[in-house]
């Protein structure tokens, strides 16, 4: 073989060389994008996951969810579902992992279920209507919840909700409606009934916050009331422990004061000595056996 042949064919293998090592970089560069995609896409699997938007007619669901980074489970303007024997398990320490939130929608029914997370059980948004909440066992986590609600321009009332035959092991709060101070416009939570629950070691076992403000966000300069309209809220035949001295705190909104509110059948113990109630901007109905007392109007 002459020196040019030699030469020409060297240079065709260093070629083929190069050309392998290009390939060889670009199936590596392929499963770092690739990884990365994949990573992304779990992220957001995990950020909400389990999530349904505007599901029309009747749907029945039955699952079982591990921890997720927020809601456990997002239903939005949803219409006529069930979710029965749902079980979801989550740290109580885990930030913001709402069992099931639901907002928007109508016709939302959860029964038979545990449900263990770091924020809410259950969190019921703006816009709701015709929310029924069924033998429901919450703990750990921060109740459930109607609400935050008044913290948007563009909330839709929130209207026929009903939690029965629940019980709340170690949570945060029981049952609890909860509004931002300062509510950029006003709104309506009506027709909100808690029957039959049973509370074991329960902080703020019966609570409406019309001042909630988490984090410090609001501005303490400006001392402005909320602007949604509580009315028609009954709790009835709630009996078990509280995990704080104040077993039931209404505070409600100085502009629009909570109308309507009945108690009936309320025992809730102090294992620590005795129990307290407040009331501020309410006049509560009583009937029945109501323990502790609340304040004298």
């Amino acid at each position: 073989m002459g020196t040019m042949e030699k030469k020409v064919d060297k240079e065709m293998w260093k070629e083929v060389e190069v050309k392998k090592q290009v390939k060889k970089q670009m199936r590596k560069d392929i499963q770092v994008k690739v990884k990365m995609t994949m990573k992304k896409k779990m992220e957001e699997v995990l950020m909400h996951l389990f999530s349904i938007y505007w599901t029309l007619g009747e749907h029945q669901m039955t699952k079982q969810i591990m921890p997720s980074k927020a809601f456990h489970m997002n239903v939005l303007g949803c219409k006529d579902l069930k979710f029965i024997s749902v079980k979801i398990s989550a740290p109580g320490n885990s930030v913001n992992t709402d069992g099931i939130h639901i907002g928007e929608s109508t016709g939302i029914s959860i029964a038979h279920s545990i449900i263990g997370t770091g924020d809410d059980c259950i969190s019921i948004g703006p816009g709701n209507n015709d929310i029924n909440i069924f033998d429901v066992q919450c703990g750990p986590g921060h109740g459930i919840s109607i609400g935050s609600l008044g913290k948007y321009t563009n909330e839709e009332p929130v209207k026929g909700v009903v939690v029965q035959h629940c019980t709340l092991i170690g949570t945060d709060n029981g049952v609890r409606i909860k509004t931002w101070p300062d509510s950029p416009k006003q709104g309506i939570a009506t027709n909100l009934t808690f029957d039959d629950i049973i509370m074991k070691n329960v902080q703020n076992p019966i609570i409406i916050d019309q001042q909630y403000c988490p984090f410090g966000s609001c501005n303490q300069k400006v001392q402005k009331s909320s602007l949604i309209q509580i009315s028609k809220v009954k709790f009835n035949n709630i009996k078990g422990t509280s995990a704080s001295p104040r077993a039931i705190s209404l505070v409600c909104s100085k502009t629009l004061p909570c109308q309507d509110v009945e108690l009936s059948e309320i025992n809730l113990k102090y294992n620590g000595g005795d129990a307290s109630s407040t009331t501020t901007n309410v006049k509560p109905h009583v009937s029945g056996h109501i323990f502790p007392s609340l304040p004298s109007a």
